[in-house]
């Protein structure tokens, strides 16, 4: 499988990691080192010389460049792989022993195809798992990224809130979680107003989708995910441009029914909830409008400045109901803003949490898993931007300054009880394909978060 280690085969390549203008393994004999030189091989990063012995590739020499440019990206082999030929590799030498499981990680990573609607290229560079790597943990990690990514490749014709809910459903199943279902009319009469408001208006209902599992004694863990299938911007509808992308404004959603599939599988001692409102904001008679006023599930009221700020509002309901249960900790995972692009660029995500604690550990781990992620701050004094005066709360302030934050700051009025509460603004895409990130969905900040809830909950 794709994702999945090779079977640790006879014959397997060795793969020789050198910096730039390092010696060459003392492995090669005299006429391979003069083809290297040959070829031009100096070890700059990303650069690959296949060693030959009598018609077979007997080395691998992969150019780790220096320090320095190896701060500039990540998952250095993975670029590597993906110009190699069909055979089965092992990391021989040159990688540090804390570097391995990040780079196989990688090279697994660099194996993502998506692959519903066309055939595939096939996977010709597998390698087998280093001595001392984690496999099961690099698998849970790589299928949770792949089903992330999945779901936010496909299109709103064949993802939009019923196949999102059998896509839930699946998960659960194969998991042995409980799912609980709040669909259409019902979402009114268990008191989520907002997440139907926004759905109303599509022909397939909006639901509130809940998923448990683990411990019921465990630390307790909850996910919310912002899942609004297609996002056309309401009555007040996006250009044209804009909406091109907004299949992948579910990926709040996708993003944490990945880490919840890394959880489950891994067997974590943890109560995990994963809480995923699914609608579709659609233009109808029924739609929701500008100068509404909607009353949320925890009684606040909000002020519809425009139509295309709806999954702060569905968020709000969701992250209400989990918050009523006092998680010990509050994730939510949104393709919230785009302010948030504007200020960090499509890789590095932000995150907003009052807890300085939890974001030092968000910090390291970022590092760590090569997951980056960086801290912006719940600004307390632009609180005032999102009071309008006639209602509670403004879906949607004016000026256009902020606007992640003043996001951030909209979510934090809905969550009191949580014993810490972090919010992630992610983008879900990939523009340009990167080493171990194919071009299109993109699974961001999940193994931060997930090596955060390992060390908190083992």
């Amino acid at each position: 499988m794709a994702g999945c280690f090779a079977e640790n085969a006879e014959n397997t390549i060795p793969v020789y990691a050198l910096e730039k203008s390092a010696p060459l393994p003392d492995t090669l004999d005299e006429a391979q080192r003069a083809w290297v030189r040959n070829t031009g091989f100096t070890g700059a990063l990303g650069e690959v010389a296949l060693v030959p012995d009598n018609g077979r590739i007997a080395a691998v020499l992969a150019g780790r460049g220096t320090a320095a440019t190896r701060q500039r990206g990540r998952f250095h082999l993975a670029a590597v792989a993906a110009k190699l030929p069909e055979g089965i590799y092992r990391i021989a030498d040159g990688i540090p022993k804390a570097g391995l499981e990040k780079e196989a990680l990688g090279w697994l990573l660099s194996n993502y195809r998506f692959d519903r609607y066309r055939k595939a290229a096939p996977v010709k560079a597998r390698l087998v798992a280093p001595e001392g790597v984690d496999v099961a943990r690099v698998e849970a990690i790589v299928a949770g990224d792949a089903l992330t990514c999945d779901l936010i490749n496909t299109p709103t014709s064949d993802m939009g809130p019923e196949a999102l809910e059998a896509a839930f459903r699946d998960l659960a199943g194969q998991h042995g979680a409980e799912v609980s279902v709040i669909r259409g009319e019902d979402l009114l009469v268990q008191n989520l107003p907002m997440v139907h408001a926004v759905g109303r208006a599509s022909d397939q209902a909006p639901r509130l989708l809940d998923m448990r599992w683990g411990d019921a004694d465990a630390p307790t863990v909850t996910l919310v995910g912002k899942g609004v299938c297609f996002d056309t911007g309401g009555l007040n509808i996006k250009p044209g441009a804009s909406m091109g992308l907004m299949k992948k404004d579910m990926g709040g959603a996708a993003h944490v029914m990945g880490l919840a599939h890394m959880i489950m599988a891994l067997g974590l001692k943890v109560r995990l909830r994963v809480v995923v409102p699914a609608v579709e904001n659609s233009i109808s008679a029924g739609a929701f409008r500008p100068g509404d006023i909607l009353t949320s599930r925890k009684g606040l009221t909000v002020e519809i400045n425009n139509t295309d700020a709806e999954g702060r509002l569905v968020l709000a309901d969701a992250l209400t109901l989990a918050d009523e249960e006092s998680p010990d900790m509050l994730f939510c995972m949104a393709t919230l803003t785009g302010a948030a692009r504007v200020a960090l660029g499509p890789d590095l995500p932000p995150f907003f949490t009052d807890s300085n604690g939890l974001a030092h550990q968000l910090t390291r781990a970022a590092r760590a898993e090569a997951d980056p992620l960086w801290r912006l701050p719940f600004w307390d004094p632009y609180e005032e931007d999102i009071e309008p005066g006639i209602a509670d709360l403004d879906n949607a302030p004016k000026g256009g300054m902020a606007g992640a934050i003043t996001a951030a700051l909209f979510l934090r009025r809905f969550v009191e009880n949580a014993g810490e509460f972090a919010h992630f603004d992610v983008y879900g895409w990939t523009p340009k394909a990167k080493p171990a990130r194919a071009q299109g969905g993109a699974c961001q900040g999940v193994r931060a978060m997930l090596s955060i809830i390992e060390d908190r909950c083992e």
